[in-house]
């Protein structure tokens, strides 16, 4: 009986707060709109907690943005075609590509390894005093031991003309004994900014004596 009474009594204080808390205790009405009330509360804290869960991030990582097409002064995509030649001189007083790095072996019949800088101009014509239109800087490699393939990366800077200070990239592989040799263009700045499209390659005049050569190129761009 004696356990029961204990177990009344601890029930009631759990029943009947305000008996065990005085002055701090709550009236049952208090109590039912606590009860009501809480769930309301606990709702808005989960909303905004996940509100700030997925906003902290964007705020603290966001470097990417959506941008608007004709803020960029995007205008309708053409198609240009441009034709020039491509003067490598390696001989006399002032070669335009320069061998930076010799090939790995003498024996090699492709100069494997062998690495040329270039500021090749680009003329009218074949003949090295026409119409200078620009020039192509940048490198050539040999990238294959069976076969004479080159690794183009230049820069085709227009010096003159409509498109002059814009330039256009070329990269991509060279199988210099082949008739028509085809490189990507995979991009350019000022006019020709977000272009793409391709190059084909035909040798023109090659002296074997001095490794000079003349090629003729012929540009198909997509370009604003």
């Amino acid at each position: 009986m004696e356990n029961g009474n204990r177990v009344s009594k601890r029930l009631a204080l759990y029943i009947q707060p305000e008996r065990c808390y005085g002055s701090l205790s709550l009236s049952s009405h208090a109590h039912d709109s606590m009860a009501r009330i809480y769930p309301f509360f606990v709702f808005l804290s989960f909303l905004i907690s996940s509100a700030m869960a997925v906003a902290m991030p964007e705020v603290e990582h966001s470097f990417a943005r959506t941008v608007d097409r004709e803020l960029m002064g995007f205008r309708k995509e053409k198609l240009s075609h441009f034709r020039f030649y491509w003067h490598d001189v390696m001989s006399g007083k002032n070669p335009t590509s320069i061998q930076v790095v010799p090939p790995v072996s003498n024996m090699s019949s492709t100069f494997f390894g062998t690495v040329q800088m270039i500021d090749n101009p680009l003329t009218a014509t074949p003949d090295p005093k026409s119409k200078l239109w620009g020039r192509a800087q940048g490198l050539y490699a040999s990238t294959s031991q069976e076969e004479l393939v080159l690794l183009m990366a230049m820069n085709l800077e227009f010096t003159s003309g409509k498109y002059k200070g814009s330039s256009i990239t070329i990269f991509g592989r060279n199988q210099v004994m082949a008739k028509v040799r085809e490189m990507p263009v995979i991009g350019g700045s000022g006019l020709f900014r977000f272009a793409r499209g391709y190059a084909e390659a035909r040798t023109s005049k090659v002296d074997f004596k001095t490794g000079d050569a003349v090629v003729e190129y012929n540009i198909y761009v997509l370009h604003y």
